[in-house]
């Protein structure tokens, strides 16, 4: 048995040489990766297939790692705000059931949209190095500032939590819905639909996009999304042989600094129905900034929040500062930002919410 062993290994040896020389991989796909279907989706696909080639020989041929695309209802219902037909789930969902029935061994997210619950039996198992996390300004009128565009100003965004720093900043813009692809956005902004918009620019760059950008946005202009810039890999949590390479891909720093928001978000109970923003930052020393944000759709109130620790405390830090807005704030302004959301397309239509 040991000899037929060594004949099989000398096989699989030999094929994976040959496979090299040629440059393609016979026979099935070692690893088959789900990735929605938008430019952004698929360059983050492309990224993760590099990554996995440099990392591991045998998934450097053409055909190794299978790009299977699978289109969500978030990708399918753009005339309506994400706050109206489900939030973050509709990117996800698809993407799960064939994780489950075994159509695909991992998927790849970008991370703001995966839902704090997870499908059962599977697990958030790897995290690239994350991009710069900012949001951005696009205006061809060249406006920088949100204070600075005159009253009646439409400004594009499917977001909540934009949409409630921006009428903090100026209550006098309006903010519409405004949802597609990248390019299809600023197409929209081309052809004069709205006066602005903003994006996150983790995915410009990851398009080689970055010349859109009018001004590029500090936390103190608008704290970006929870685990925004972050590309993550969800797989089943008994998948041995996937987890193999894929866990080796995971940077640490980026696997606190989302853990730490992830759980401030799950503490509030957070979705895009929720105008939340949250970042944290991890230090080469090992210390974990966070900051973190609830506000009402029209801006007037605006409850924050920062904590900074261990790394090694990122779960505890994020639940901490979530649990201290939900005592701030109080469980009268979660029911009625809530209840008023279910009335009012609220980042289709300038809100007039109470705001608890």
């Amino acid at each position: 048995r040991a000899g037929a062993g060594r004949l099989r290994e000398r096989r699989w040896t030999s094929r994976l040489g040959r496979e090299a020389a040629s440059g393609a991989h016979e026979g099935a796909p070692l690893l088959r990766l789900g990735t929605r279907g938008s430019p952004l989706a698929l360059a983050q696909a492309h990224e993760t297939k590099r990554r996995l080639a440099e990392a591991f020989p045998e998934l450097a041929p053409d055909g190794a790692v299978e790009i299977r695309v699978i289109s969500t209802t978030g990708d399918e219902r753009l005339d309506v705000p994400l706050a109206t037909v489900g939030g973050k789930g509709l990117f996800t969902r698809e993407l799960d059931v064939a994780l489950l029935k075994g159509e695909v061994d991992f998927c790849v997210h970008s991370t703001k949209d995966v839902p704090t619950a997870l499908a059962p039996g599977t697990e958030l198992c790897t995290m690239l190095p994350r991009e710069d996390t900012r949001d951005v300004i696009i205006s061809p009128r060249g406006f920088t500032r949100f204070e600075d565009f005159p009253a009646g100003s439409v400004i594009g965004t499917a977001s909540l939590r934009r949409q409630a720093q921006i009428y903090e900043k100026n209550p006098q813009v309006r903010c519409v819905n405004f949802r597609g692809n990248v390019q299809t956005r600023l197409k929209k902004l081309k052809d004069g639909l709205v006066d602005a918009t903003l994006l996150a620019y983790a995915g410009l760059r990851r398009m080689g996009m970055e010349e859109h950008a009018t001004q590029v946005l500090e936390w103190e202009e608008m704290l970006p999304a929870v685990a925004q810039g972050a590309i993550s890999f969800q797989c089943k949590s008994d998948d041995a042989a996937t987890l193999r390479y894929l866990r080796p891909l995971s940077h640490q720093p980026t696997v606190d600094a989302v853990t730490c928001e992830r759980s401030f978000l799950a503490a509030l109970d957070g979705n895009c129905k929720t105008p939340i923003a949250g970042q944290a930052v991890v230090s080469s020393s090992g210390e974990l900034r966070f900051q973190g944000v609830v506000a009402s759709p029209d801006g007037r109130s605006m409850f924050r929040v920062d904590r900074v620790g261990r790394a090694g405390e990122a779960a505890e830090l994020g639940s901490d500062a979530g649990a201290e807005i939900r005592r701030e704030a109080g469980e009268p302004f979660f029911q009625a930002m809530q209840d008023y959301l279910q009335e009012v397309q609220a980042a289709n239509t300038r809100p007039t919410a109470p705001t608890g």
